[in-house]
């Protein structure tokens, strides 16, 4: 039987590595939650470290996403200002398109905006921990003109759908192949 043992440094480090680990970009509740579970650690603990990791980036990106385009707009204005003042033509002239981004990045978008054409924000935020992550299906929803307030409401509820979900089959799930023993 495979044991699971919680690394040797203390319980605050790896409930702050937790914290951390769900608050990074693309690594969401999907992998802390059973990870921090594996660990031996206490699921609602965990629950609750994994859940507030992934919730404040969410709750920043909404915050200030207004004042995030804002200032990208105006850089992207002067930049495109000074190319035309170094070459002697206009802003518009000297403009070049930018780039998509990345295949997966294209492809993550196109399968939000499908997502989000057919079900709207909530289907969006339901689905997004499973298909792109909840920073980036929050960035996706502003972007596509959401309130910042639906966003954030609708990724909390999701977010904490998510979370019990996977803290009871995480629990559940290592219990019976044996890597979870419940604290009497």
């Amino acid at each position: 039987m495979l044991e699971m043992n919680a690394p040797e440094w203390g319980t605050a480090w790896q409930y702050a590595a937790l914290f951390l680990l769900a608050a990074a970009p693309w690594l969401e509740v999907f992998l802390v939650v059973p990870l921090g579970i594996a660990w031996g650690l206490n699921p609602t603990a965990v629950a609750v470290t994994g859940f507030v990791g992934n919730w404040i980036p969410v709750l920043l990106i909404a915050l200030f996403f207004r004042q995030f385009t804002a200032w990208r707009t105006k850089r992207r204005a002067r930049k495109a200002a000074l190319a035309a003042a170094q070459s002697g033509g206009t802003a518009a002239e000297t403009a070049t398109p930018t780039s998509a981004g990345t295949t997966a990045e294209s492809k993550k978008h196109r399968r939000a905006k499908r997502i989000w054409e057919r079900y709207g924000i909530p289907g969006l935020a339901l689905t997004a921990p499973a298909i792109v992550g909840t920073d980036i299906a929050a960035l996706l929803a502003l972007t596509f003109g959401s309130s910042p307030r639906w966003v954030l409401l609708w990724m909390t509820v999701s977010l904490a759908l998510w979370t019990v979900l996977l803290a009871v089959g995480s629990v559940y799930g290592l219990e019976f192949v044996g890597w979870f023993q419940p604290k009497s």
